[in-house]
């Protein structure tokens, strides 16, 4: 069972997108206190890790629950545009197929450029020549270990307001030599994140039940049924949490202690626990009730998917199992608890900062509550930080999904 059966088909059409956002927004929560312990240059080295220890999980993942596995440009294409690396316009892929092994993207608008272009060439740089060159192909590899992916073009923009903001090659050929896994990949691929099975998609349920006709300008959320659409945000959700447990690896490399660890992983969680909900908030149209800040929290991808982190409801409270999957594997559901509220309080505040949570331990986990202060709380630090993003407020539109037809 799924936290988002309960929604109706229109909203996990509008929330399914708002969620691959979130899962971008994660680095905006957690690098700046990376580049405050241990620096610029070691912050790049451990963006690299996370995603190149997460993203051929994830991306396998997905694969097989749409039905689009393969080995060819249009299978590493459609990936991307199910990747919290790539989420749907506010990182603006455009694609070319030139025959099954070459293609070529360009991005007409990308948020993560937005994002660090104001701090400067040397950021830009690590960004968009550092992190991007073994990150795009660490992605490929879960579909091909010979898909290379190369520049065309990309930032610093010369001129400054060049567009398309880069543009990229992805060749297949036997040739190449095949891609090395990073050794955190294989600590990664024994998680319960990895490897949990999730509820399947029912293929009688009106819409699509996998994405295995042709590649499409842009998915296209409303063609795909209920069923399909939950198991999509589950699996979006899952991408999210192999993403932070490989940012835990890489962190746990460089850190001085396990409580150095641990305070930056509350410090990220608590700038993405506010940031998500601020997000998914708006995009639902959830009222600043008592009732509507636990509908919040229930959906926020810290607490699923259920079957991951045990979280159920008892109709007034979300209800935690403590031998859940996610405590075995230490996800973020692990940090929080009657110990350590903060990421929880910094969702509920999202809807009103009078809002707390209330947690009591109870027989086999902990239990959350929503109440009302006297007095409204400020906005943590940590969610300031992440709402620096031009994520924080980006817009969706309406487009048309048009299949991709080979040019070669």
């Amino acid at each position: 069972m799924s936290r988002y059966a309960g929604l109706t088909r229109e909203q996990l059409v509008t929330l399914v997108p708002e969620l691959l956002l979130c899962g971008q927004l994660i680095d905006r929560s957690g690098m700046a206190w990376c580049i405050s312990a241990f620096g610029r240059e070691t912050m790049l080295q451990i963006a690299i890790e996370e995603w190149a220890a997460s993203s051929p999980i994830y991306t396998r993942r997905m694969q097989r629950t749409l039905g689009y596995e393969g080995d060819d440009v249009i299978t590493i294409f459609k990936g991307l545009q199910l990747d919290i690396g790539a989420p749907p316009q506010f990182m603006d892929f455009r694609y070319t197929i030139h025959d099954p092994w070459h293609g070529e993207f360009h991005l007409d608008h990308c948020g993560a450029l937005m994002d660090v272009e104001p701090m400067g060439p040397d950021y830009v740089t690590g960004m968009c020549h550092t992190i991007e060159d073994p990150t795009f192909d660490a992605t490929a590899v879960a579909t091909n270990p010979k898909a290379q992916v190369r520049p065309i073009h990309r930032p610093p923009r010369v001129p400054a307001d060049r567009t398309p903001h880069c543009a990229w090659t992805v060749t297949i050929d036997d040739a190449n030599p095949d891609a090395v896994a990073i050794p955190e990949l294989f600590v990664n691929e024994k998680s319960h994140a990895a490897t949990i099975e999730l509820d399947p998609i029912d293929p009688a349920d009106e819409g699509l039940s996998a994405y295995d006709g042709p590649l499409v300008s842009d998915f296209d959320f409303a063609a795909f049924s209920h069923s399909a659409l939950v198991r999509i945000a589950d699996e979006v959700c899952l991408q999210m949490v192999l993403l932070d447990l490989a940012f835990v690896l890489a962190l746990e490399k460089r850190s001085a202690s396990a409580e150095q660890v641990e305070e930056i992983r509350r410090k990220q969680a608590v700038g993405f626990a506010g940031i998500a909900a601020h997000r998914l908030a708006r995009a639902l149209e959830l009222p600043a009730t008592e009732e509507a800040a636990l509908q919040l929290l229930g959906l926020h991808p810290i607490l699923n998917p259920i079957a991951y982190t045990g979280a159920s409801t008892d109709g007034t409270r979300l209800v935690v199992r403590a031998d859940s999957p996610a405590h075995d594997d230490g996800a973020w559901v692990s940090l929080c608890g009657p110990q350590w509220p903060d990421a929880l309080r910094a969702v509920v505040r999202v809807l009103d900062p009078h809002f707390d949570v209330a947690i009591e331990r109870v027989p086999g986990g902990w239990a959350i509550g929503v109440v009302r202060n006297a007095e409204a709380a400020k906005e943590a630090p940590e969610v300031s930080v992440a709402k620096l993003s031009s994520g924080t407020d980006f817009a969706f539109e309406s487009r048309r999904s048009l299949p991709i037809l080979t040019v070669g």
